[in-house]
């Protein structure tokens, strides 16, 4: 049954809002190895991606700051040998309002990594292509999957220090 307003209509939830206030890289490094080297040849890369989020609440009302931290680890597949590592910290400063405070949590590992990832991937892009490589385009990163991963990990983590009881 639905809730009704004074006037007799349905009652709406406040509508949600977010809005990309600023957005920025807050840390980068690329170390091209194989240029270091001085290897030359065609080689086939191995690229292993790393992704870990991070969110706080900034001092100002209904601003969060959500930081896509991201490490590429790029070596040949015959050898082993270290091509390139790049590393890229990626902030964004959200102003968030009208989501429920048991929702905030998932929203901001979520919702907020989808508006970044999109720089992100031409950042990862640009970098490799200007290191000398072909241009590293990233796969679309399923952060739903990522936060429900980080979820069980954390669950199985305290279960583990549970006492276990014996019948």
């Amino acid at each position: 049954m639905a809730e009704t307003n004074q006037n007799g209509g349905a009652a709406t939830p406040p509508q949600i809002k977010m809005n990309v206030m600023a957005q920025f890289v807050r840390d980068m490094s690329f170390e091209n190895i194989l240029a270091q080297k001085g290897v030359s040849g065609d080689v086939q890369p191995d690229v292993q991606v790393q992704v870990n989020l991070d969110a706080k609440k900034r001092n100002v009302e209904d601003q969060y700051e959500v930081v896509l931290k991201l490490k590429v680890d790029s070596k040949a597949k015959e050898s082993g040998d270290q091509l390139f590592l790049l590393e890229l910290d990626y902030a964004g400063v959200f102003m968030i309002q009208n989501v429920p405070e048991d929702q905030m949590h998932p929203f901001l590992l979520i919702e907020c990594p989808r508006m970044l990832f999109p720089f992100v991937r031409r950042i990862v892009s640009d970098v490799t292509r200007d290191g000398g490589f072909p241009p590293l385009n990233l796969e679309t990163i399923d952060f739903m999957a990522l936060y429900r991963a980080e979820i069980a990990r954390r669950q199985a983590a305290a279960g583990e220090g549970a006492p276990t009881a014996n019948a």
